[in-house]
């Protein structure tokens, strides 16, 4: 689910925050109306999770957690209290319980976390306080005033490697792509990034477990006419994949970070170049050590829990009127765009000597 809910990189510190920039407030249309205060109204923070989820219940569980954890560092005696909300997987069902969670009190919602929970809710029209939510809508749909957007989407983060490598210098790219739908849409982005900015995208190979296959990609790469390789793979098959392609300067993203997977799988990986998320690359960086970690030995979960901590650090700009144009984040450097989507400014690292290397950004 990493990008998705498709359902789809001793750290150099940070830039100070800028100054914080008022927040338009949320429009209503002429027909709207404020849900009247019930009986039992109580203001505080809407968590609106497919909890009850069979699918994502346990990534549901894992921003939760990233975001109690957040509210306990940070949310100190002005912020509202955290009420959660269980959806499961029925788009409906989702935007009936976000109008619960307002009629109940709630001055602000974080969620839906699913790409088809989000698209109801935003489609439904429902969203009459500012609420964050943490997927992209299906299709082209422009969000509503009052609705940003903070997602793990995989397409950004292929489309930021590729402006990594024309950066690099990098004009020519033969890309191989894997058999999966998450994996098809990271090669996608990348090549339409690539191109988009100048470079050529000279030759596509299907990934195949089959030295044959991989020989011949081998003999390609061998003839000079690409300068780069972006591998879009997961951890198992750009293991597999990477000898084939010998001193070829290689790109990946965050899909072939294994986590705790020892020095071996550095080797096999040698001189990658991918993006991720500080939580994960910087662990002494001062804006991660802050929070306490989720003792789950799941790299995916794991990202999952840092999505809700930086959740809940825009939840709090939301509720002052105002958000930063860059927070200093665990999943990157968050950048609030013009169309109230968050961009996050990843960490570059690639695998040394069977260990991974975090990337100085160029002066």
């Amino acid at each position: 689910m990493a990008s998705a809910a498709a359902v789809s990189t001793p750290a150099v510190p940070q830039p100070e925050l800028a100054s914080p920039v008022p927040l338009p407030p949320a429009e209503t249309t002429r027909d709207q109306k404020p849900p009247a205060p019930a009986a039992d109204e109580t203001p505080h923070i809407a968590l609106l999770l497919p909890l009850d989820s069979k699918v994502f219940g346990r990534h549901a569980e894992a921003v939760k957690n990233g975001f109690l954890a957040a509210a306990k560092v940070q949310g100190g005696g002005a912020a509202l209290p955290v009420r959660a909300y269980a959806v499961g997987d029925e788009p409906r069902a989702t935007v009936e319980t976000y109008i619960k969670a307002l009629a109940a009190g709630a001055k602000l919602v974080v969620g839906p976390l699913t790409r088809n929970g989000v698209t109801a809710v935003v489609e439904s029209a429902a969203a009459l306080v500012p609420t964050l939510v943490l997927n992209v809508p299906e299709g082209r749909i422009a969000s509503p005033p009052g609705i940003y957007v903070l997602s793990l989407q995989i397409e950004a983060e292929a489309r930021q490697v590729a402006q990594r490598a024309w950066q690099d210098g990098f004009r020519k790219a033969v890309t191989i792509n894997g058999d999966t739908p998450l994996l098809a849409r990271i090669h996608q982005a990348f090549v339409e990034e690539f191109t988009r900015l100048g470079g050529a995208h000279v030759i596509a190979y299907a990934f195949t477990p089959e030295p044959e296959g991989l020989t011949r990609i081998k003999r390609a790469v061998d003839t000079g006419t690409v300068d780069m390789a972006f591998l879009a793979l997961d951890f198992t098959r750009a293991r597999l994949a990477r000898p084939y392609f010998g001193s070829l300067p290689v790109y990946a993203t965050s899909q072939v970070h294994p986590g705790a997977a020892g020095p071996l799988a550095g080797f096999d990986l040698a001189g990658v170049r991918f993006l991720d998320m500080p939580w994960l690359l910087q662990p002494d960086h001062p804006a991660v050590m802050v929070y306490s970690r989720d003792r789950r030995d799941d790299i995916e979960l794991d990202r999952f829990y840092a999505l809700g901590i930086d959740a809940f650090r825009i939840a709090l700009a939301l509720l002052a009127g105002k958000a930063e144009t860059e927070i200093d984040g665990v999943t990157g450097r968050l950048t609030l765009g013009g169309d109230r989507q968050f961009t996050r400014g990843l960490t570059a690292a690639q695998f040394s000597d069977g260990k991974l290397t975090v990337v100085r950004e160029r002066p």
